[in-house]
Parts: C-alpha cells; structure tokens; sequence
C-alpha cells in the first residue's frame, strides 16, 4: 500500500480502510483514512493532558486525533470522531497506530490452516482500485 515517503525514504504516512467506518451527522460514511507516525512530541503532551489523568485510557483518543492526517472527507478528524467510532473501528486504529510505531509497516505474517503456505497480509485495508 502507498504512503508518504519522506526524501530520506522513511515511510511516515500509511493509508487504511476502516473495517466499519464513522458516520458523519449528515449520514456519511468516511472509511479510507491516513496515520502518521507518531513524534516524541505527540507520546509526551498527550500524557501530561489533564483528561488523561482523570481517565488513562483516554491517551488512545489523543494520540489517535493527534495522528489521523485524514479520515474520508471530513474537514478534521478531531477528538470527539475519535470518540464516537465503533469500538471495532477503534480497536484497529489502535492495533494500526502500534503496528507502524513500533514495527514500521502494516503487515503481519500469517499462515494458510489449509495449505500452511506462509505470506503477509496488509492489515490496513485495500483502497478502492487496489488489490
């Protein structure tokens, strides 16, 4: 899957397709979105944010707002689309937001349980027009 290559060739942006995705007030669906990665910056502010110390488990929300660079054609993606996601929708990003962090891609390897042939799968989702 494409993404942003900085000239330095680190992959910084990664493209995914939320498995259920978030409707808007006017009814529309936005699922195709991009995450960054996350700076130094983004992992120390949103801990010393006053809602996560009443609630640790809002950090997810902040960093994800912080790093979501897009999400379907809405004009932000800001902390309360991130707040009114599907818990399955969220659960990705999370899942997303580590996999490019601390690996720095978005496949996994798995394996065939009919053929046991081994090979990656792109856990972002494909894009229209994609294979």
């Amino acid at each position: 899957m494409a993404g942003v290559v900085s000239p330095a060739g680190l992959r910084t942006e990664y493209p995914f397709v939320l498995p259920r995705g978030f409707v808007d007030e006017q009814g529309v669906l936005h699922r195709e979105g991009v995450m960054r990665l996350a700076t130094a910056r983004d992992e120390i502010s949103t801990q010393t944010d006053p809602r996560v110390r009443q609630n640790p488990s809002y950090l997810t929300v902040l960093l994800l707002e912080r790093t979501l660079v897009r999400l379907g054609a809405l004009p932000i993606v800001d902390t309360l689309v991130v707040e009114c996601l599907f818990a399955s929708d969220l659960a990705f990003l999370q899942d997303l937001y580590r996999r490019i962090n601390q690996s720095g891609h978005t496949e996994v390897d798995v394996t065939c349980p009919s053929c046991g042939h081994d090979y990656a799968v792109d856990i972002a989702g494909d894009l229209p027009g994609e294979a």
